[in-house]
């Protein structure tokens, strides 16, 4: 997939979702469903994030903390402890983020209701057993928890409001500028006091199922189908845009790093 990520850098930046699916934890290794239930990171999970935070964060690397507009945590404490190892010890970045990090309710896991805690094949076991056929999360949902109906209008909402604060409002800019690129402009004014554009990408800490089913309504695919989408414990994706327009959401399968002058 072709993208204008990869465009010169004399045209301002796309912007960028980062999906981070917390670290791993005892659950997530024995292949539990874990949902609403609070449960710590693995020592093994902390210490494969802090390093993950290490090669993820800084002004010459994939996510530029000066560059983020918002950072949406979900209040599982799995998620939040993931945050908070993503940004290192003593945050040499607190001054870029005061103020953008949002704990949201509408970011956390799928609310598996009775099958929390279970695994695939203790559900599948069951099924069968009551003649029922292979459950498949993303078409059947989870009885006493969330539909996919549930999840998909829960992710539209948070996927419409930050292309609407953060989004919409860069990839204008941008139009402003290439349409009258000497012109007097706020932007530029602003621009030549930080030293450099206002941030517009968003980070999302969250989990393994929202995350997938919030890759695949970026790019307007109905979750039901099963987006087929992996995501593993500490693993990080990039959504974003296709020809610096809002209407071409695209999942960005690579991207090259930051580097400085």
């Amino acid at each position: 997939m072709a993208t204008d990520s990869s465009a010169p850098s004399h045209q301002p930046p796309v912007p960028r979702v980062f999906i981070v699916r917390h670290g791993e934890t005892s659950w997530s290794l024995s292949g539990r469903h874990t949902g609403t239930t609070d449960i710590p990171l693995t020592a093994n999970g902390e210490r494969r994030i802090c390093a993950t935070g290490r090669a993820l964060f800084g002004p010459d690397r994939l996510v530029v903390p000066a560059n983020l507009a918002a950072v949406f945590v979900s209040p599982r404490v799995r998620a939040r402890r993931t945050w908070e190892l993503l940004r290192g010890e003593g945050c040499p970045h607190e001054e870029d983020l005061e103020g953008r990090v949002e704990v949201r309710s509408d970011v956390a896991e799928w609310d598996y209701g009775d099958f929390e805690g279970r695994t695939s094949r203790d559900i599948g076991v069951e099924r069968s057993e009551q003649g029922l056929g292979k459950w498949d999360i993303w078409r059947d949902g989870s009885p006493g928890g969330e539909s996919p109906e549930q999840i998909t209008q829960r992710l539209d909402k948070v996927i419409a409001e930050l292309r609407q604060r953060f989004h919409a409002p860069a990839m204008n800019r941008a139009h402003d500028e290439a349409q009258n690129p000497t012109g007097p402009s706020v932007v530029r004014s602003l621009m030549h006091t930080l030293g450099h554009r206002p941030p517009s990408d968003v980070l999302i800490v969250a989990h393994g199922h929202i995350l997938r089913a919030f890759a695949a309504r970026w790019v307007g695919k109905s979750i039901a189908d099963n987006p087929s989408l992996l995501l593993e414990a500490g693993g990080v994706g990039t959504l974003s845009y296709e020809h610096h327009n809002l209407e071409e959401p695209a999942i960005l399968l690579g991207g090259a790093f930051v580097v400085g002058k």
